[in-house]
């Protein structure tokens, strides 16, 4: 077995086309999941909660290494999108940039990304 990576990528993004169908995030959760070679063990399971203030949409998948999440927020303009990507497994951080790029049209993106192997210490990465 190989040591496990503990590596957990948090994205806020502000976007221009931030998603509102559950069954397309959903979609798009399970066609990442598989593009950084990560394999699902139950969900995707989302929700859109259509309460003034707090409207949007939620999306979570539990992976064998740890879990992929998202939140929609699309009451505000542009929309927010938040990312949550942790996993015991190595994954190119490059793929999930990519993707969310190419679909919800960001016009500002922030990022951390963690080690939490020992502590919660930021490492660089190429995006």
């Amino acid at each position: 077995m190989k040591k496990p990576v503990h590596k957990h990528l948090i994205i806020r993004a502000e976007c221009n086309n931030a998603p509102t169908d559950q069954y397309a995030v959903e979609k798009w959760m399970r066609e990442l999941i598989r593009d950084i070679g990560m394999l699902i063990c139950k969900g995707p399971i989302s929700a859109y909660v259509d309460e003034p203030g707090n409207r949007g949409l939620t999306c979570v998948t539990i992976i064998e290494t740890s879990h992929v999440s998202m939140h929609v927020w699309d009451e505000v303009n542009p929309g927010l999108v938040q990312l949550d990507v942790y996993t015991c497994g190595p994954f190119d951080t490059k793929i999930v940039f990519d993707k969310l790029k190419k679909s919800f049209d960001p016009i500002k993106i922030q990022w951390k990304y963690l080690d939490r192997e020992h502590d919660l210490k930021e490492v660089p990465i190429d995006k």
